[in-house]
C-alpha cells in the first residue's frame, strides 16, 4: 500500500488501462520511470504516455479464440520457478488469491526452472481442459512447442514477468511486467552516486536467454557509459539468478579483481550471495564494496535499511488482479493493450525501513 506520507523516489507509472490503474492505486503495484521497454514482436506502435499502454488492443475476436466467461472457464497458470524464491511465491499467491476471489477454476503447475518441463506443464494443462493460460515464462525462446499447441487449439496465452518470442495477439495475447531497462538505469544511477562516479564494478547477470537479463544488462551498461565515465565494468558474468551461484561467481570475480568497489546484481538472491562472498574475502559490504540490486525482497530491503546495500529496485510480483483484469478486457470487443507495464517501488536508505514497517515489501 502507498500512503500519503510514504511516497518513494519513483519511476513514472505506466499502466495499461484505467481499471488497472485503479488496481495499482489499491496496492497491486507501485512505481516506474523511463520509457517503456520494447514490446514483444508484433505488438504494434510503441509510443507510451504516462497512464497509457503499448500496442494496439487485442481482443478474443482478433485472436481467433472463442469468447469466455472467466467465472465459468478453466484457467491454467504455469509458474516457471520454485516458490522458494520470494518473487515466485508472491506471484503465485497473487494469482491464486485473485482466482479464488473471482470464483475462477484455476489449475497450475510449477516447472522449477526447467523449460522442457514448462512445455510439458502447459501441454498437460491443455489436456486437462484449460481454456486460457497465464504463463510466467522460464525464458524467451524455449516455449514454442507448448505455445504452438495452444494456438492450434485457439487457447489464448497471457505472459507475465518475462516476454516470449513471437507475435502479440497471435502467438500470445501480450505481456504484463516491469520496465526492466528502466530498472537497470535506476540501479546504475544508485551505484554511480554511491561511488561518486569513480570505481571498478562487477555485474552479476541473470539467466541467459530471457529478456529480463538482457534488458537489465543493457540498461545498466548504457547508463554507466552515458553518465559515469569514471566507472569501469571490470567483470560481467552470469550467475543464473541464484544465490549459491552468485556467491561462487562473486568469489571468483574478487580473486581476479580485488580492487572492485561496486557490485550490480540483477536480482536480490545473487546480491545476497555476493554479500556472503564479500564478507568471506574480509571486506565489508556497504563500506568497502557498494551493492545495488533489483527485486525488492524483504531480506534485500532489510540490507538496504541496514546500510549493507545501497538501494534495491522492486520487481512487483503482484500480478493477480492485473492479469485477470487483462483477461476480462481481452474477452470484450474493446480488447486489452498488448504491453502493460506494472509499477515498482524504489527502495533507498531513506525509505527502506519505513517500507518494511508498512508491509510494502514481499
Amino acid at each position: 500500500m502507498v500512503s500519503a506520507n510514504h511516497r518513494r523516489a519513483r519511476f513514472t507509472a505506466v499502466v495499461g488501462f484505467a481499471a488497472a490503474a485503479a488496481l495499482l492505486a489499491a496496492g497491486c503495484a507501485k512505481s516506474v520511470e523511463s520509457a517503456a521497454p520494447p514490446a514483444p514482436a508484433g505488438a504494434g506502435q510503441q509510443e507510451v504516455a504516462e497512464g497509457g499502454s503499448s500496442g494496439a488492443p487485442c481482443s478474443f475476436a482478433q485472436y481467433g479464440a472463442p469468447q469466455l466467461d472467466l467465472t465459468k472457464a478453466v484457467v491454467g497458470f504455469s509458474q516457471s520457478e520454485s516458490t522458494s524464491n520470494p518473487f515466485r511465491a508472491t506471484e503465485t499467491q497473487s494469482i491464486t488469491d485473485e482466482a479464488k476471489k473471482l470464483g475462477i477454476n484455476l489449475i497450475q503447475r510449477n516447472a522449477n526452472a526447467n523449460v522442457s518441463q514448462q512445455n510439458t506443464d502447459i501441454q498437460d494443462m491443455i489436456a486437462q481442459g484449460a481454456q486460457v493460460l497465464i504463463v510466467a515464462p522460464e525464458n524467451s525462446d524455449g516455449l514454442a512447442p507448448a505455445f504452438a499447441q495452444a494456438k492450434a487449439k485457439h487457447i489464448p496465452v497471457l505472459t507475465i514477468d518475462r516476454t516470449v518470442n513471437g507475435t502479440a495477439c497471435s502467438d500470445f495475447i501480450g505481456f504484463i511486467g516491469s520496465n526492466f531497462l528502466g530498472q537497470a538505469k535506476i540501479a546504475a544511477d544508485d551505484l554511480g552516486a554511491a561511488l561518486n562516479g569513480q570505481g571498478n564494478v562487477a555485474v552479476l547477470q541473470g539467466t541467459s536467454g530471457n529478456n529480463v537479463a538482457t534488458d537489465r544488462t543493457n540498461g545498466f551498461n548504457q547508463q554507466i557509459a552515458a553518465k559515469y565515465p569514471g566507472i569501469k565494468i571490470v567483470a560481467s558474468q552470469t550467475a543464473n539468478f541464484d544465490q549459491a551461484t552468485g556467491q561462487r561467481v562473486m568469489e571468483q570475480i574478487l580473486q581476479r579483481n580485488p580492487d572492485i568497489n561496486g557490485v550490480y546484481a540483477q536480482n536480490d538472491t545473487m546480491a545476497l550471495g555476493a554479500i556472503q562472498a564479500i564478507r568471506a574475502a574480509g571486506k565489508t559490504p556497504g563500506t568497502d564494496i557498494k551493492i545495488v540490486a533489483i527485486d525488492g525482497t524483504q531480506q534485500a530491503v532489510r540490507a538496504v535499511a541496514d546500510g549493507v546495500m545501497v538501494a534495491d529496485v522492486e520487481t512487483n510480483p503482484r500480478f493477480g488482479p492485473l492479469a485477470f483484469e487483462s483477461l476480462r478486457k481481452f474477452y470484450t470487443d474493446a480488447g486489452v493493450p498488448t504491453t502493460v507495464i506494472i509499477s515498482d517501488h524504489h527502495f533507498t536508505k531513506d525509505n527502506a525501513a519505513t517500507a518494511l514497517n508498512n508491509g510494502d515489501v514481499y
